[in-house]
């Protein structure tokens, strides 16, 4: 029997069992709307409230501080627009970093059109903004810093906590100025803890934690004011308009709560299964880069550059032999261009372009790494076989 095997979870996951039959009677039985006042509604209002708190829990919020939304690039969106639209008095100058995920970047950029400048800070070889960088790049102007926590292609953790200690700092001498964080890959792979953060508002998705996609939540610190982006209701507190999906924000908060029992397990096991992979890719395979800092990282992604080849060939050769793997964000699926977070490592084109991630999920196991282990030498030399370059400097 044909064998595949999926190492792609970092652009979605499996909804875990326990999540489809959490939400299950909210898509039959238990239909009611939450905004209405009678049994069926106050129903389906109990189970909303209920993942709120599931939610809070797994980064240490208050439940009436988290927003439901349709997703990670929504919860993106409401923090970084609702926040200058509504604060915009105090200045029209953003930070953010240089390897952000899409639905941050062009958010900023669509923002520059409109008036705002943007800084887009650096990250070095290690794929890290460096804490001095941030706070040189603040002006009299800036009213918002967005950093995500942990990089989506090559899963570098950033000094989010750092930078909300110099937030705290720059309010001490009374500057208006916010601190938002793209949490999405992070959650359910390492800690995630607001007040040891310091943010005021954080972004996360549910498919990426093995609940189903189209829905998220914006962590929204007490006492920040936002421009709704979602006019025509008053549901979520008035901070974002439209019926509430109940069935999948039941089914996001059952997966947060099963996150944060297993984190430690489960961290255990995504990091023995990438550091297998790695071993085995450092013993088997010439020409290559790892990607990133190898130690300040998630445990689940390894990010790897192949020398004398497209990671676009040696993705589709791959899933010929039934592996599943991604060549960056699967939001830029389709971009022929290389991966802007690899060329910020100041990579050049050949090693952005032979660029490939590997992604590991709970359900991974190591007898499939080493499947892997297996068809991947042979995929490369057979790609590196049509290369002029390659066998040039074999001769």
């Amino acid at each position: 029997m044909f064998r595949r095997v999926y190492l792609d979870n970092s652009a979605t996951t499996p909804i875990d069992r326990e999540v489809v039959d959490a939400m299950l009677p909210f898509l039959t039985e238990k239909f009611g709307n939450a905004s209405s006042i009678h049994f069926f509604g106050q129903e389906a209002r109990g189970a909303v409230d209920k993942a709120r708190h599931q939610v809070a829990g797994i980064i240490n919020s208050r439940p009436n501080e988290i927003v439901f939304t349709s997703g990670g690039t929504e919860a993106n969106n409401l923090a970084i627009r609702g926040l200058v639209e509504a604060n915009d008095k105090y200045g029209k100058h953003i930070i953010t970093s240089a390897i952000e995920h899409s639905a941050v970047r062009e958010v900023c950029q669509d923002l520059e059109k409109r008036g705002y400048d943007v800084t887009y800070l650096p990250v070095y070889e290690d794929g890290i903004v460096k804490i001095e960088d941030v706070e040189d790049a603040v002006r009299e102007d800036t009213i918002l810093i967005s950093v995500m926590m942990a990089n989506n292609e090559i899963g570098t953790i950033q000094p989010v906590a750092e930078i909300g200690k110099l937030i705290r700092k720059l309010r001490e001498g009374g500057k208006k100025i916010w601190f938002h964080t793209d949490a999405v890959q992070a959650i359910s792979k390492i800690t995630v803890d607001v007040e040891e953060i310091g943010c005021d508002l954080l972004s996360v998705s549910a498919h990426k934690l093995y609940a189903p996609k189209g829905v998220g939540a914006l962590y929204i610190r007490r006492g920040v004011r936002l421009h709704s982006q979602n006019i025509g209701g008053h549901q979520e507190r008035e901070r974002r308009g439209g019926t509430e999906s109940v069935p999948h924000i039941v089914a996001f908060g059952k997966a947060c709560e099963l996150a944060k029992i297993n984190l430690n397990v489960a961290t255990e096991h995504l990091t023995n299964l990438r550091d297998k992979f790695e071993n085995g890719v450092a013993e088997t395979i010439n020409d290559f880069e790892f990607n990133g800092n190898r130690e300040n990282r998630l445990p689940h992604i390894s990010n790897v550059s192949f020398r004398f080849i497209e990671g676009e060939g040696l993705l589709i050769n791959l899933d010929l032999q039934g592996v599943a793997v991604s060549t960056g964000s699967a939001c830029s699926s389709g971009s022929l261009e290389p991966s802007p977070v690899i060329r910020a490592l100041g990579r050049n084109d050949e090693l952005a372009r032979g660029a490939i991630r590997f992604s590991f999920g709970k359900d991974n196991t190591e007898d499939e790494v080493e499947f892997v282990l297996k068809v991947l030498p042979k995929a490369i030399e057979n790609l590196r076989r049509l290369s002029p370059i390659y066998l040039k400097q074999t001769v």
